[in-house]
C-alpha cells in the first residue's frame, strides 16, 4: 500500500518540481532518480530522463541520466551475481520469462543487452537480473549496456530538452508516440527473435539424437 501510495505521487509534475527544487545540488537529483529506476521498475524512465534534458539542457541532461541508468544497471546486476546462489533468487530464476532471459543471455548475451537497452521501454530490470544468474561476463555486460544506453538516453534527451517545440506545434507529439510504440514493438520483436534462435539451437541439438 506505501509502495502503491509512493508511486501515485511520483507524478511528472512531482519529479518536475523535485529536479528544480534540487538543482543546487548538481548533478545529484539528475542522477539519482535515473540510478532509482534500476531498484524501483515502474519509475517512467521517458519522463525522467526527458525531465533531466529539459531541466540541466540536452547534454548535461544525457550525462547526467546515462550515469545513473548504467550505475543503477550494474549494481544490480552485481548484486544478483553475487547473491546467485540464495534459494529465494533461485525460485524466482525459474520463472518463465526469467528463465528465458538467462537462456537468451547465455546464447547472445552482447546482443541481447545491447538491442534492449536502445530502448526506453521495456522489461530491462528482469534482463539485468538474468545476466547476473546467468553468470554473464562484467566487461561484455558493461560495453553492451553503455552503448545501448547512450543511444537511448540521447533520444529522449533530445525530445525532453525541447518540449516547448511539442507545445507550440501539437502535431510533433506524434513522432513522440511513434517513438515509444516503436520500441515497445522492437523489444517484442528482439524478444520473438532470440526465442526463435533458442528454438533452432534445440532443434540443431536434438538432431543427432533423432539419428540414433
Amino acid at each position: 500500500m506505501f509502495y502503491i501510495d509512493i508511486m501515485s505521487w511520483l507524478t511528472e509534475e512531482r519529479l518536475l518540481q523535485l529536479l528544480e527544487q534540487y538543482r543546487s545540488f548538481g548533478p545529484l537529483p539528475g542522477v539519482g532518480l535515473t540510478f532509482m529506476k534500476s531498484f524501483v521498475p515502474p519509475l517512467p524512465t521517458i519522463a525522467i530522463v526527458g525531465l533531466n534534458g529539459a531541466v540541466y539542457g540536452l547534454w548535461l541532461g544525457f550525462l547526467y541520466s546515462w550515469i545513473g541508468l548504467v550505475a543503477g544497471c550494474t549494481v544490480t546486476f552485481l548484486i544478483i551475481r553475487k547473491i546467485a546462489g540464495h534459494p529465494y533468487l533461485t525460485k524466482w530464476a525459474k520463472r518463465p520469462k526469467v528463465a528465458k532471459a538467462m537462456t537468451w543471455v547465455r546464447q547472445s548475451g552482447f546482443s541481447y543487452v545491447f538491442l534492449l537497452s536502445l530502448f526506453p521501454v521495456g522489461p530491462f530490470v528482469v534482463i539485468n537480473m538474468a545476466a547476473g544468474l546467468a553468470g554473464m561476463r562484467l566487461r561484455s555486460y558493461l560495453i553492451a549496456l553503455c552503448a545501448g544506453k547512450a543511444i537511448m538516453v540521447f533520444a529522449v534527451s533530445y525530445i525532453g530538452n525541447d518540449v516547448q517545440r511539442f507545445i507550440r506545434h501539437p502535431a510533433e507529439i506524434i513522432y513522440v508516440l511513434l517513438f515509444i510504440g516503436a520500441s515497445l514493438w522492437g523489444v517484442k520483436a528482439i524478444e520473438a527473435r532470440f526465442a526463435r534462435l533458442a528454438r533452432e539451437r534445440e532443434l540443431r541439438g536434438q538432431a543427432p539424437l533423432q539419428h540414433k
